[in-house]
């Protein structure tokens, strides 16, 4: 455990071993992708599948490793047991910070299969990881606001069809697909924008998980409802990397869906996808409820006497 170090020094330590994993695992990575690309087979896709997974998962393995390492972090994780590496799991989160990521990474790798996100466009650009991303063939999804697909009512069909392509890619082998509904990370200037109804979490988007369990409902038959809590505050990447975040709280629930929601149309029938969303805003409110609990007993907990 190194965390004894000083902080900069501790966060220079912790980005070297956090690159040097990543320009370690995502050229093999790319050169079996690059096998799937040239051989567009399904046999070929069946062999070469597994191995790009236990490839994904070492790297992140390692990550978990160095994390140890570097960190002393406290892990308050309730509703992590029992889970399935041999099932497609829906996974849905709150998002505050890209740590986010690493935290989901660290707790269900090799609990349930890889999870694999929905990415804005733009983040196939970012440097090696974008490439990982592709290899992995995490779907890159473009934002569009309700507004804009008003005037451009075709682009959603667009979603709709990258969303079905992914998931027909997905129904191979067990994926983990993740979602976080709020589309971008939660900021208090964001949150006051929107006039959020929620205390703690942004307006969700249920777009993108309404899509994925229209293409691949059944598999999906329930979704994890995940909530993370940072009790110091929300960490920036570089105070992670710091060894500053010093204990995460995070609940997990299977949450079923009504059978009602797994089959309908939410880009074209009005009817589903007002019913759709108002299922995502419960799961939205019994959210903010708990993480109003965890601001409430840490806050009872701080106070002296």
């Amino acid at each position: 455990m190194l965390n004894f170090l000083p902080a900069p020094l501790l966060g220079l330590l912790a980005f070297c071993l956090l690159f040097l994993n990543i320009v370690f695992w995502v050229p093999l990575l790319l050169a079996f992708a690059a096998i799937k690309l040239v051989l567009p087979f399904k046999p070929v896709r069946v062999a070469i599948d597994p191995v790009l997974l236990f490839i994904a998962e070492s790297w992140i393995s390692t990550n978990s490793s160095w994390m140890r390492l570097t960190q002393s972090t406290e892990w308050d994780v309730q509703g992590i047991e029992g889970l399935d590496t041999k099932s497609w799991t829906m996974v849905s989160s709150n998002h505050q910070s890209w740590v986010d990521i690493f935290v989901l990474q660290h707790l269900f790798n090799q609990r349930i299969p890889l999870l694999k996100f929905f990415l804005k466009q733009q983040l196939i650009w970012v440097p090696f990881m974008g490439l990982a991303w592709w290899a992995l063939e995490f779907p890159f999804m473009r934002r569009h606001s309700e507004a804009y697909l008003k005037k451009h009512p075709e682009m959603r069909a667009k979603d709709q069809e990258t969303t079905r392509k992914a998931c027909e890619k997905f129904s191979l082998i067990p994926t983990s697909v993740m979602n976080f509904l709020e589309g971008t990370r939660f900021t208090t200037a964001k949150h006051a924008k929107q006039q959020s109804p929620y205390q703690h979490l942004l307006k969700p988007k249920a777009g993108g998980l309404a899509l994925a369990l229209q293409a691949m409902g059944d598999k999906f038959q329930s979704v994890l409802d995940v909530t993370i809590y940072y009790p110091e505050g929300v960490p920036t990447f570089w105070s992670f990397l710091c060894g500053k975040v010093h204990r995460v709280v995070v609940r997990i629930r299977p949450v079923q869906v009504p059978k009602a929601l797994l089959g309908g149309d939410y880009g074209q029938d009005p009817t589903f996808r007002a019913a759709f969303s108002d299922w995502v805003a419960e799961l939205w409110r019994f959210k903010d409820a708990q993480l109003a609990d965890l601001h409430q007993q840490d806050n009872a907990f701080k106070k002296p006497g």
